[in-house]
């Protein structure tokens, strides 16, 4: 199973030429930057543009394949589309517009009840107010909840905060990301923003000029150092953990993953619990020794798997920890003259010094 396309199209003076595969459950984010495809993908994959010699396979059925003449129109595929305006019903209340989602579904083929879509985007207050009185976040919210009544196998969401300010996406962020661990309908997802990628999605597929320039797990490619994601003052690593205790006389939690041990301040999770964590390359320091004499609680033994220069002055590392190789990686970003300083090389052993880190939950 899972989810195979391959689409030549063009589309003015664009082309798009992707031939991809992605997985049948969880998040895929569509990334690259501005006019690279990712919407175009995203409406030939529900149907809005028809590439001609494309195919098209969900989790085994067929939605285009031109060389045995199908196309299913939008309509027939059992997709939930959500873009950036929540597109809803202005004479209509949130209650009716989310009952609209429902209509063409009989109820014994409904896989998510009612009370299911209300709980989790969070609308229950708002089901008898009318549209126009909500705010950006709640229309996504009740978009979203909407997409989900259309009993989809695919959900395609096309930059669906990047109309919000940034205090509507903190609201609206959680409640994807639960979505996320509750449901096991694969969702495609479009940013232009890669902290939002990090927060909510499991694999990506990298575009540029129309191309798929990488697919795969998302951890992996953000440590690709070939790729632009690694390069830039965001470049971000991923680590999958689990709580393993508390420390209530310094309100710390300790974290264990693969090759390792995490301590950040104390958080409400139960022991058992697992966690993402994501850490920003620019946050990362080096050492060749281990200092005992630093307030920096979290340091790694790790060693140099690759360099880069990435811009005047600045130099990029990819860092196994543990000797585990790429399987549990860092990126630290340090200037070119740390980097010459210290005498740093692929494979010599250096200690990371982790100055923040960032829980996903």
């Amino acid at each position: 199973m899972g989810i195979r396309g391959r689409f030549h199209h063009q589309l003015g003076t664009f082309s798009l030429d992707v031939d991809f595969q992605a997985s049948g459950h969880g998040v895929t984010a569509l990334f690259g930057p501005s006019g690279s495809g990712k919407t175009s993908l995203l409406r030939c994959i529900a149907g809005l543009e028809h590439a001609p010699g494309g195919y098209l396979q969900v989790n085994g059925e067929f939605w285009q394949n031109d060389a045995q003449a199908l196309f299913l129109p939008p309509h027939r595929r059992t997709l939930g589309y959500v873009s950036q305006e929540a597109s809803l019903f202005p004479h209509l209340s949130v209650h009716d517009n989310l009952r609209y989602g429902l209509r063409r579904i009989p109820p014994k083929q409904r896989r998510i009840p009612f009370d299911q879509a209300v709980e989790l985007l969070g609308v229950a207050p708002l089901l008898n107010n009318g549209t126009t009185r909500l705010s950006g976040g709640e229309r996504q919210r009740v978009a979203i909840a909407r997409a989900l009544l259309t009993n989809p196998c695919l959900l395609l969401m096309d930059e669906p905060l990047a109309a919000l300010d940034a205090r509507s996406k903190a609201e609206i962020l959680p409640y994807l990301e639960r979505l996320h661990e509750e449901l096991t309908i694969p969702m495609f997802y479009v940013s232009h923003d890669l902290e939002e990628v990090v927060r909510i999605a499991d694999d990506m597929l990298y575009l540029e000029a129309g191309r798929l320039r990488a697919a795969g797990p998302l951890a992996d490619l953000l440590l690709r150092l070939d790729l632009p994601l690694s390069r830039g003052h965001g470049a971000v690593a991923v680590l999958h953990t689990v709580v393993s205790g508390h420390d209530d006389t310094y309100f710390l939690t300790r974290l264990e993953f693969s090759g390792g041990h995490l301590h950040v301040s104390r958080q409400p999770y139960p022991v058992g619990r697992r966690v993402r964590v994501h850490i920003h390359a620019r946050d990362v320091s080096i050492t060749l020794r281990q200092s005992s004499d630093t307030s920096i609680l979290n340091i790694l033994p790790t060693r140099i798997l690759e360099m880069a220069e990435v811009e005047e002055g600045q130099t990029v590392l990819k860092l196994s920890i543990d000797g585990l190789g790429p399987a549990a990686a860092l990126l630290a970003r340090i200037t070119r003259k740390s980097s010459v300083g210290l005498g740093l090389r692929v494979g010599m052993q250096v200690y990371a010094q982790i100055k923040s880190i960032a829980l996903l939950d």
